[in-house]
């Protein structure tokens, strides 16, 4: 998600008006000086309002950097200008996303690690893993007393609660969390026609996928030069395409696996009857030369530029109108398909609990109470205005009506100013605070479109244990990697339809009935949590 292009995913109306503790009246006399988890005494902390601490502290950050984003976090007027608030100074040590992985594993195995990470893409396997060793602190006593903002999130959204609670019944970590009302945004990439295609070719925009397959024949037709359908791979056609078949009932953060209707059982849905279905439509675009050329190893850039010549008659994608160095115009979201036996679910839908291990505490942090007060911020509206927005009268401006505006500066170069390009941050996102191209008015219209599909319930990531893992991980790895070559093979026609049973008798044997198993235990742990 970008502001003129933000990967991942890319990245709200507030929930709210009341969640400012972190951010309230400075004059307070509440203070805490208890002892940290280490037995160091604990610089005096604030209970509300600012500064956090009353004598200046310095924190040890390490950080994953996106390509996007800006090369030394020190220098940014954002947090500069929250150290001042808060009297907490953070020496952000970056690593770069391609290393990161590795760099942060070595940092944590040779035991000089620092006193939090942000932005490091911990999933919840490694939150649970490393909370279990007494690396990352439980936070559930500090949220009660020292994050009021977060756990306002957690009692209004029981979900993010199950989601964020480990095995053990601990919770070790910061979230991203987008606003449940900013659904463009929790969308991210998602189906789009070309209107000007769409009146050429006099049709209204489809509604069925049989509708679909006859807009991409009539763009084909028209005029061979034009590419029916544009997008770099054939994964997110899939996820956006399998709700006309009943399939992703509960949303796309578990895009395998489902609940079954039939039996109310978790399903693994890509042995599901429906799944070849959904497997013979696309093969029938891709033979057809419905899809663009190349669509196994094209990237994003090609793609967007097909999109910018006009040419495009769909893509999956994300603000299309937004994409950095590129003019797209005419492009429309598109509703959820309604497929060949009545089914209509937007199964692109993610959870709100985007990324569970945005932010941990370490057990070397003196100073964990001051460390959630001030993460806790970032879940306030005016925390969440500081993150995206920036310094005001320096990157945005605010109107009268209460909006904001980025400055012209700001919009020339945003790494000058703010951090978030490339995901992964701690804090709440909202369309009143983040004015990427997910809140422009395409984004929001297209979103609304598919509001109606919306699944009755979105799971987010579950929690394994320990022992699970060790039976999980090696069924999880070899189970998606042949899922994932014989669904491009069925599709692209390099295996017949006809090898269908044998496919599903090989996953069986490859231990798809303990795979879900232990799926369902964790199903039924986030149930009960």
């Amino acid at each position: 998600m970008t502001f003129k292009k933000l990967a991942s995913l890319s990245l709200v109306t507030v929930m709210a008006t009341g969640l400012t503790a972190a951010c309230g009246d400075k004059n307070t006399d509440t203070t805490d000086k208890g002892k940290t988890a280490d037995g160091a005494k604990a610089s005096a902390v604030n209970a509300t309002g600012f500064p956090i601490v009353n004598e200046p502290i310095k924190l040890t950050f390490f950080a994953g950097k996106a390509t996007p984003a800006p090369a030394n976090w020190n220098e940014l007027p954002v947090w500069k200008e929250y150290a001042k608030q808060s009297n907490i100074e953070i020496d952000f040590q970056l690593s770069p996303e391609e290393s990161l992985t590795e760099k942060r594993n070595l940092v944590l195995t040779g035991g000089n690690y620092p006193d939090a990470f942000h932005t490091a893409r911990f999933s919840s396997i490694d939150v649970a893993n490393y909370g279990a060793q007494g690396i990352f602190i439980p936070l559930n006593d500090l949220i009660d007393k020292y994050a009021p903002n977060f756990k306002k999130l957690l009692d209004k959204y029981p979900e993010v609660r199950k989601g964020m609670t480990m095995p053990d019944g601990k919770i070790y970590s910061f979230p991203t969390f987008y606003d449940p009302d900013f659904k463009s945004v929790i969308i991210g990439t998602k189906l789009w026609y070309n209107q000007a295609l769409l009146d050429k070719v006099n049709m209204k925009a489809p509604e069925t996928t049989d509708q679909f397959y006859d807009y991409l024949k009539a763009v084909k037709a028209l005029d061979p030069k034009n590419v029916p359908y544009a997008a770099s791979g054939l994964n997110t056609l899939r996820d956006e395409l399998k709700g006309a078949w009943g399939l992703g009932n509960r949303g796309n953060m578990h895009p395998r696996v489902d609940m079954d209707p039939k039996t109310n059982k978790l399903r693994f849905t890509p042995v599901d009857p429906n799944y070849k279905e959904l497997l013979e439509y696309m093969n029938k675009m891709y033979k057809e030369g419905l899809m663009i050329d190349n669509i196994l190893t094209i990237k994003s850039p090609e793609v967007n530029t097909k999109l910018g010549e006009g040419v495009v008659g769909s893509s999956e994608t994300n603000s299309p109108h937004t994409i950095s160095g590129v003019t797209v115009k005419n492009f429309v979201g598109a509703p959820a398909l309604k497929g060949p036996h009545g089914d209509q679910v937007f199964s692109r839908a993610r959870s709100p609990l985007i990324d569970v291990g945005a932010f941990v505490i370490t057990n070397k942090n003196k100073y964990p109470e001051a460390t959630v007060r001030w993460i806790d911020h970032f879940f306030s509206e005016e925390g969440s205005k500081l993150f995206f927005m920036g310094v005001k009268g320096l990157s945005y401006e605010e109107k009268a009506d209460g909006t904001l505006e980025y400055t012209e500066e700001f919009k020339k170069d945003q790494s000058k100013f703010v951090s978030w390009a490339g995901g992964y941050y701690p804090g709440l996102l909202t369309s009143k605070t983040f004015k990427g191209g997910e809140a422009s008015a395409p984004s929001m219209a297209g979103a609304k479109l598919a509001e109606p599909y919306w699944p009755k319930e979105v799971w987010p990531s579950f929690t394994y244990t320990q022992d699970e893992l060790l039976r999980f991980n090696p069924l999880s790895t070899d189970i998606n990697k042949y899922v994932d070559e014989m669904t491009t093979k069925f599709i692209v026609g390099d295996v017949p339809f006809t090898e269908w049973d044998k496919y599903v008798s090989t996953l069986n044997k490859m231990g798809l009935d303990e795979y879900l198993k232990i799926y369902t235990a964790a199903y039924e742990r986030y149930s009960k949590n």
